[in-house]
């Protein structure tokens, strides 16, 4: 024991002589990066910027590839700024369900006037200096371009957008950005399903924002792509303040829209069939027109719960008119992905079935039933706190929509760079690839 003792004793007096020594003739010891020292060297890297913005990079691309598509009284050669932005027209229907990269685009120019978000709660800052960007964005309204010209697929004006995806990947390809990470850091937009359809898998290493998987699992995965919710055609229920809202609600489930669709879409017509002449259901054929909408709005906030089930593609914009309208969600979708799942959890404010649940006959109206009251208020509480986050606006607000798609990119971030680092130093194919 003495022996320890002694030991211990010993080392207090090497230490109180090293500082001694370090005082005399180095006038400080900086004790903290002496200890710093042997952890690992995080200084540089680009993840310890946790709440400074994302840096984003904007191709400066001719309007004909944007805003041309929405006002086309400009010159093709004169520069997107915030001044000459146009406005989103607010009866331009269908095509405003895949608006996303329109917003995405809009919280890049905005320049601080108008009432935006500040400073400090910006998910995304634009930066023209591409050495200092995170990530590159191009502002190619895919979605626009396939709704505007030759919607049909068939119509001769469909080569209109054809050809400005092929211009869009002799950009790219053509850029020393893209050459550099071979587009793994660029950001682009495909939220319609039918989006950059005939050029896409030459890009499909970048990051794409899309609203599901359906039509493209074969170039797409979550691992590196961003889904981003619909922009909701119904209006938000901002007057949501009824004492007894379960009360209030006198429809048990609703749902109004084409009950005629293809792959995924065809439950809704064997729904029809199970829940048509249901009592205290309301299931009914409904299209995207005004009164359409309108009739819609009001039968989402009479109703305690909405029915969402596939379109023609495992998503539809009806899931966030129903979140908007405070309805919640039955979701009844085998393959469907969310947006910002790692942040929001859907089971608080949603109630999922299989397709195989949701065609046995009365289980899943005996399911809907049996949710207490207390639960369905809970649940219709949350709807409220979460809403502002599938809001589209310009400028854009504190984790609105566009913020969060930002903030989604930004998780993608240490994958990316990952990426990027090991492709650089590879001599060989990916050995990982060949296993």
């Amino acid at each position: 024991m003495k022996d320890v003792i002694n030991k211990s004793l010993a080392c207090l007096v090497v230490f109180f002589l090293f500082l001694c020594v370090s005082l005399i003739f180095t006038g400080t010891v900086d004790y903290k990066s002496r200890f710093l020292s042997f952890l690992p060297q995080l200084n540089n890297s680009t993840f310890c910027r946790t709440g400074l913005p994302l840096r984003v990079y904007m191709y400066d691309l001719p309007r004909r590839f944007n805003v041309g598509m929405i006002d086309g009284s400009l010159s093709d050669e004169i520069p997107v700024r915030a001044e000459n932005f146009p406005a989103w027209r607010e009866n331009n229907g269908l095509r405003k369900q895949h608006s996303v990269e329109y917003w995405m685009m809009a919280s890049l120019l905005y320049n601080g006037d108008g009432g935006g978000d500040s400073e400090s709660s910006r998910e995304v800052v634009r930066v023209m200096d591409p050495k200092l960007a995170d990530v590159f964005f191009v502002p190619f309204f895919a979605s626009l371009s396939f709704n505007v010209h030759g919607r049909n697929m068939t119509d001769p004006d469909t080569e209109i957008d054809i050809k400005l995806q092929h211009e869009i990947v002799e950009i790219l390809r053509g850029s020393e950005h893209w050459q550099r990470s071979a587009g793994r850091d660029h950001v682009i937009p495909i939220h319609h399903p039918n989006a950059f359809r005939i050029h896409r898998d030459k890009l499909n290493a970048s990051i794409f924002i899309v609203a599901d998987f359906g039509r493209i699992m074969g170039i797409s995965r979550l691992e590196k792509d961003v889904v981003a919710p619909y922009v909701h055609m119904v209006e938000s229920y901002l007057s949501d303040n009824d004492e007894d809202p379960y009360r209030s609600r006198k429809t048990l489930l609703f749902f109004r829209g084409r009950t005629v669709r293809k792959e995924e879409g065809l439950v809704r017509a064997k729904l029809k069939r199970i829940l048509g002449k249901k009592e205290d259901v309301i299931y009914e054929e409904g299209s995207a027109s005004e009164e359409g909408f309108r009739t819609s709005t009001e039968g989402m906030r009479s109703s305690k719960f909405c029915l969402n089930p596939a379109g023609d593609t495992p998503s539809s914009c009806r899931l966030f008119d129903a979140i908007v309208s405070h309805c919640v969600p039955v979701i009844v979708s085998d393959k469907i992905e969310l947006p910002y799942e790692s942040e929001i959890d859907y089971k608080e404010f949603s109630v999922f079935f299989s397709v195989k649940e949701a065609l046995k006959p009365d289980y899943m109206l005996d399911q809907l039933k049996g949710i207490p009251k207390e639960k369905w208020i809970k649940m219709w509480s949350r709807l409220q706190s979460i809403s502002h986050h599938f809001e589209y606006q310009y400028p854009a607000k504190k984790e609105d929509a566009v913020n969060m798609i930002w903030r989604q990119v930004r998780e993608k971030l240490p994958a990316l760079n990952l990426a990027v680092h090991r492709s650089r130093r590879l001599k060989v194919p990916d050995w990982w690839r060949r296993r």
